[in-house]
């Protein structure tokens, strides 16, 4: 067995493993650099007194300036209490015996969540090119069917996008799709700042009879780069009460029904 790194060479050769996935767990980073998982929280804990990363939920990220996509672990330390209640509100539209596609994302891994939670729902067939939402159904089956889209694997975000992420979707037709995003505007549309993720929320857009876009306060009145939708090409907006009033009335005024969870 080698002889472990000095912790300086070590920890700079981590950060630059975190800077090219974007997140990196603390169990990938141990079995790297061969030290416990007590080491590597240390060695992450100096990074991000740096300030070179971002420690979140089961690893770290790499902090950035200006717009950046954060990974899942991270967006879901982020309004937690908000996403749960735009979470509730939305599976509150599902009923037995309905087709839905879930996009990926945390707001949406909680829709799983609450979807799995409802007792009384029974024959739902649910796709989605989220693992993790995937796994967060798994109890549900035999009341559900999960249906995973196929795909090639985006670590940062658990999602699985082109190429073959939509063969599937253009055989299927669901009653209702979920999609998440990173920004809703009037003008701009419904919009995400990673665009292989944004062709597959489009696509789920164009495959459901109707989509019901979810997103926390924050998401309102930006525009990113990947277009998904047109305000037109969307049926609803689920938002929290962290969404301000001027952007809640500019999209009202496009005539898009938008519901606030928890007010």
């Amino acid at each position: 067995m080698s002889e472990p790194l000095p912790a300086a060479l070590r920890r700079e050769r981590m950060l630059e493993l975190i800077g090219r996935a974007g997140f990196v767990r603390v169990s990938e980073l141990s079995e790297e650099f061969q030290v416990s998982d007590v080491t590597v929280r240390s060695d992450l804990d100096a990074l991000d007194e740096r300030q070179s990363i971002r420690r979140v939920h089961g690893g770290a990220v790499l902090r950035g300036t200006g717009m950046r996509e954060a990974s899942f672990e991270e967006a879901l330390e982020a309004s937690a209490d908000e996403k749960r209640s735009i979470a509730l509100a939305a599976a509150a539209l599902v009923g037995s015996g309905s087709s839905v596609l879930l996009d990926v994302g945390t707001t949406t891994a909680a829709i799983a969540r609450a979807l799995a939670d409802r007792d009384d729902l029974t024959d739902v067939t649910v796709i989605t090119n989220g693992l993790t939402i995937a796994l967060e159904l798994e109890r549900a089956i035999p009341r559900f069917q999960v249906v995973v889209t196929g795909g090639t694997l985006r670590p940062l975000q658990h999602s699985l996008v082109e190429p073959l992420a939509s063969s599937l979707l253009e055989r299927v037709h669901a009653d209702l799709a979920f999609i998440g995003c990173t920004g809703v505007h009037p003008v701009g549309g419904v919009t995400n700042v990673n665009l292989p993720e944004a062709d597959l929320k489009r696509a789920m857009v164009t495959t459901a009879e109707r989509a019901v876009v979810v997103a926390d306060g924050s998401k309102l009145g930006r525009t990113h780069l990947g277009r998904i939708a047109g305000i037109d090409e969307i049926s609803a907006l689920v938002t929290g009460v962290s969404a301000a009033p001027e952007e809640l009335s500019a999209l009202r005024e496009t005539g898009l029904p938008v519901t606030v969870a928890g007010a």
